[in-house]
């Protein structure tokens, strides 16, 4: 049985910042519309964004808005129905969404040098799961159904141990499958006994308190998967999409990295390869979500 363990919102914030830069842009677009992903504490997030927007209308030019989406699917289609331009999202939900609405590749994310990551199982220390088939009728939270470090690549962890015969037969592995919205919230979930462990990001124990990442330990490990990608909607004006990108880019620059913490605290962006993406395109035909 799968059962969601998020609380089903849609929070908004929108900041307006000064616009500083020059020439206005064309008239048919006059702001900036970001769907974030609750990867962590939606609250905390909202709090981000209003951290983050204020910066980027003044880089940019114009106002610039965010808002925190229920989960991946609803950011792809905010993008389609034009209620976003721009979402910060997983590998996984970019090339559904490229795939679905033609969504652009903008920006990849840089995680201590490198543009990708992995995912891992995690478990409580001393509960005495110890491997993948200690977990045999015990209870998983994973992070979302089109996540690839919160789900897609953990799960294959099982599919290639020969646990779990094809990703539709996990209940017949599993106690319950949960999808509890995010990182934070499977991670929890896990360090407070509500399930027996989490798949999610390497770096998803970093979102626990101190004291609960020290009694938490990981017992897989998926393969590398390229980062988390900024994406655009295909049918964002294109000057104020190479705005968005320059000022983002900007981050980089030491006097504004410590901006990067509103951003889900990645080490820097670089401009994003589409063709970095095909392991992901294979993964997600692996699991029936591309033909």
């Amino acid at each position: 049985m799968q059962v969601r363990l998020n609380r089903r919102s849609f929070l908004a914030v929108s900041a307006v910042g000064a616009l500083s830069l020059g020439r206005p842009l064309a008239a048919q677009q006059t702001s900036l519309r970001l769907a974030f992903i609750p990867q962590e504490n939606p609250d905390k997030l909202l709090g981000d964004i209003a951290g983050i927007t204020d910066w980027l209308a003044d880089q940019i030019g114009v106002p610039v808005e965010g808002f925190v989406t229920i989960d991946h699917a609803a950011a792809v289609e905010a993008l389609r129905n034009g209620d976003a331009d721009i979402s910060f999202m997983g590998a996984l939900p970019f090339v559904l969404a490229e795939a679905e609405i033609g969504a652009v590749p903008l920006l990849s994310e840089v995680y201590r040098d490198a543009p990708s990551y992995t995912g891992r199982i995690f478990v409580r220390r001393g509960s005495g799961i110890e491997t993948l088939d200690d977990l045999r009728d015990k209870d998983i939270a994973f992070a979302d159904p089109i996540s690839e470090s919160g789900y897609l690549y953990p799960l294959a962890e099982f599919l290639d141990a020969g646990l779990i015969a094809a990703p539709n037969h996990a209940d017949a592995f599993f106690g319950r499958v949960f999808f509890a919205g995010g990182y934070q919230q499977a991670m929890q979930a896990m360090a407070e006994g509500l399930v027996d462990a989490a798949g999610a990001s390497q770096y998803a124990d970093l979102l626990l308190s101190p004291d609960q990442q020290a009694q938490v330990t990981w017992i897989a490990e998926s393969d590398a998967i390229p980062s988390h990608v900024v994406i655009a909607r295909p049918g964002l004006d294109a000057e104020l999409r190479s705005r968005f990108v320059d000022a983002m880019l900007r981050l980089n620059a030491p006097e504004n990295r410590n901006l990067l913490r509103y951003l889900y605290g990645p080490d820097g962006y670089v401009r994003a390869d589409a063709a970095n993406y095909d392991g992901v395109r294979a993964m997600a035909r692996r699991y029936g979500l591309l033909r």
